[in-house]
């Protein structure tokens, strides 16, 4: 069938930034520019068929066969894996019991596993680190921490524990850290935890790192117990905490080893913590690097005197606060700061925040009027925009700002130096917001517009059907123009990437589709309107109807036919005519609909008169449409001789064009030669399998190898052989098809190892 092709692209070559002066964005080039590692991809290709490799227990549970094992390395890699894709569960994981894979470093975050499984599965390993962040409600924290003390290796050995976001009921009585002695990391961010288990946790005799923000934490007087051994602390927003500004930084003070410290905040506490730490001395002598993020009256002035003091410090965080803007951030060097004054700033905090979304949003705020008016690509700041769409998919203040920043950094110049990989988690996110926030105008015209990129939507790998079924649910919706444009042109491109059989998925959105396309058709049609929006329509319709009986008869009951003979009756431009007729001729390929074009009255005559037009393209397509409706006795009743008027016209136009090699200012193309074959069987009527060789041999000229291997895989060599000898057949024909066998004999590899006779 044929379709609207868009102009072709340049191609695409990435130049990565200057490695000196955006390192980080010339390593994130380098690395999604690369092809994924065999390890992972052997890893994904095993997820993916689990099901089908493994044995099934009694129980229902997955088992591995006898006589895999995996190195150690790896196991901790699939593992991790399988978390990240969803495709952990109580029926997956039992492949982690018994001897076959040993685990020491396990992840398993947002797994959704119940509590008895993660003891059967996990529990025997000799593990060394364990992440369980925001694991489901079925597996809550104190459930992971009793089955890890059941392990004698774990209360020895275990080193690190991040339990952050697990939620689950608190019972009576204290957390049981006290059992993993081998603790060094703990983070438990987010999760139900007292003053009492922290008091608990402080006597670990080997504790150097703790994350106690957001619990319910009250006091911190028991870290004095560990101020030995602590070298990094962390307790951003800890809103419980009752005593005064001055005990706390009497407990600062005795933590002399502390390397790390974060008091970060959110900004509504209006704390002033952190504005007083700063004046102190003789405290925190070894700090190397503090987050004051979120704090109140904090100046410039405060924190260079701070730094001053401590020569050896390497990051500071300063969003969300009134410092950041003194030329000495710049200046010092090996000091990293997150904040919001500059690229850099802004950049340090999105990584160095990604899971907390209060200091994401600050971070985007800046962000969007820094990229607002860009012309420099800049690959690491979008990845690390996925990034935090991805960790907070359900927060509207992200999805948004997000939206509108990842907008201003792919609009149609710059999304070139991107890399395609990026671009496709990229556009998948954003696909994401559109289904959780369908009723958010700002954030669904952000999502469009990036869509609106014709290199995105041609080049760029993400679930088309998923996006045209939600374009299409907006475009019938919508009663802005300009989104009306937006939605229709997007269609009019994504179309030609959906298969035959993706576009008859479309069922109900199809229909309402094609029926609102017209609607604006005929609305321009009225009004002799021939804008941007009128023509992304027309070709919107025109590639939707491409190889889709469905879209047809959709196109048919929703009285098209009518409309587009009055297209073809008001405008007489070659741009529209061609597209015009270019949908009709979809039409007519479809065997049951060709009947009722054969009776509309109004179409024969205009058709009849476009052949004899001087401008190929309309003659060519008014052509195809004649053959498809005349190759059929059946369709014309007693009409009979009028069809054979056409037939006559038909074959003195044919005879009449140039050479197939001649150039159309239309770029014809076709999925499959398929439908020619019919009318190539026709030795009874040349004049439609004239029509038939003369469009296969104009394509397979501009494009030899595509269309060299369609001939071979659907079986056309054979049809043009036997036209080729075929003792009925008509001269010219037979000199079609020798040409096109012989043509595409010397221009594709395929076609010569095709077998002849």
């Amino acid at each position: 069938m044929v379709h609207f092709l868009h102009a072709s692209q340049a191609p695409r070559v990435i130049i990565p930034p200057d490695a000196e002066k955006d390192a980080l964005g010339f390593r994130v080039v380098q690395e999604e520019a690369s092809p994924y590692s065999l390890v992972n991809i052997c890893l994904n290709t095993l997820i993916a068929n689990l099901e089908k490799l493994c044995c099934e227990r009694a129980d229902g549970t997955l088992c591995l066969p006898e006589n895999w094992s995996f190195p150690q390395e790896i196991a901790d890699r699939f593992l991790g894996m399988m978390s990240w894709q969803g495709k952990l569960t109580d029926r997956t994981a039992s492949i982690f019991q018994g001897d076959q894979i040993k685990l020491k470093l396990i992840n398993i975050q947002k797994a959704r596993i119940s509590a008895a499984t993660f003891s059967k599965a996990f529990c025997h390993h000799k593990l060394l680190e364990l992440n369980a962040t925001a694991a489901h409600s079925s597996l809550p924290a104190p459930d992971i921490i009793r089955a890890l003390c059941s392990s004698s290796w774990a209360q020895r050995n275990l080193r690190s524990l991040v339990l952050d976001f697990t939620s689950g009921p608190r019972e009576t009585g204290l957390l049981p850290f006290s059992q993993l002695a081998g603790l060094r990391v703990l983070s438990v961010f987010s999760v139900c935890f007292h003053s009492e288990d922290l008091a608990c946790v402080s006597q670990l005799p080997r504790l150097e790192s703790l994350d106690i923000s957001n619990t319910l934490v009250s006091n911190i007087s028991a870290l004095l117990a560990c101020k030995d051994r602590l070298k990094s602390l962390t307790m951003h927003y800890l809103k419980c905490l009752t005593m005064t500004k001055a005990q706390v930084l009497g407990v600062f003070r005795e933590l002399k080893g502390l390397l790390h410290l974060d008091i970060s905040d959110h900004r509504q506490l209006r704390s002033d913590l952190a504005y007083l730490l700063l004046q102190q001395k003789n405290i925190l002598p070894n700090i190397v690097s503090l987050d004051i993020s979120g704090g109140s009256y904090i100046t410039d002035r405060a924190v260079e005197q701070f730094i001053r003091q401590r020569p050896a410090m390497q990051f500071v965080g300063l969003l969300a606060t009134d410092a950041g803007y003194s030329d000495f951030y710049a200046t010092k060097q090996g000091l990293r700061v997150a904040g919001g004054a500059n690229m850099n700033q802004i950049s340090e905090a999105l990584s160095q925040y990604r899971s907390r979304s209060c200091f994401i949003k600050e971070a985007l705020y800046r962000l969007f009027p820094e990229t607002f008016a860009t012309r420099v690509t800049m690959p690491a700041v979008l990845k690390l925009l996925a990034i935090g769409m991805r960790n907070h998919p359900m927060d509207l203040t992200v999805q948004f700002t997000a939206s509108a920043c990842v907008l201003n950094l792919t609009r149609q110049g710059l999304s070139r130096g991107m890399p395609i990989r990026l671009l496709s988690e990229t556009i998948s996110l954003l696909l994401k917001a559109l289904k959780n926030f369908p009723h958010y105008q700002q954030l669904q015209k952000n999502c469009l517009l990036s869509l609106t990129n014709s290199m995105i939507l041609v080049d760029v790998p993400f679930d088309r059907l998923d996006a045209a079924k939600l374009v299409m649910k907006w475009l019938c919706k919508s009663e802005n123009p300009k989104m009306q444009t937006m939605a229709v042109s997007i269609i009019s491109i994504i179309a030609l990437q959906l298969s035959p059989v993706q576009i008859s998925e479309l069922k109900e959105e199809l229909f309402l589709t094609v029926r609102e396309l017209l609607a604006i058709v005929k609305q321009k049609n009225t009004a002799s309107v021939d804008d941007v929006t009128f023509l992304f329509t027309l070709k919107a319709l025109w590639n939707l109807t491409d190889e889709s009986p469905v879209a047809c008869k959709s196109f048919i009951e929703n009285q098209g036919l009518p409309i587009f003979i009055r297209l073809l009756e008001t405008f007489s431009e070659l741009s529209i005519r061609s597209k015009v007729l270019g949908l009709l001729n979809n039409v007519a390929e479809v065997t049951e609909l060709a009947p009722r074009m054969a009776r509309q009255e109004e179409l024969v005559p205009l058709l009849s008169s476009f052949l004899h037009s001087e401008d190929l393209e309309v003659s060519y397509f008014a052509a195809g449409i004649i053959a498809h409706l005349t190759s059929e006795k059946s369709s014309w009743d007693a009409q009979d001789r009028q069809r054979l008027k056409l037939l006559q016209d038909l074959y003195a136009t044919v005879q009449n064009w140039p050479s197939a090699s001649c150039n159309m200012t239309a770029l014809v193309t076709y999925r499959s030669f398929k439908v020619f074959f019919p009318l190539l069987r026709s030795f009874c009527q040349p004049e439609v399998q004239l029509w038939a060789l003369w469009a296969m041999y104009h394509v397979s000229i501009k494009n030899p190898s595509k269309y060299s291997k369609i001939l071979v895989e659907e079986g056309g060599l054979q049809l043009l052989w036997e036209i080729r000898k075929h003792r009925e057949a008509h001269p010219r024909a037979q000199q079609m098809a020798a040409s096109i066998l012989e043509d595409l004999r010397m221009h594709s590899m395929n076609f010569q190892r095709a077998p002849l006779h």
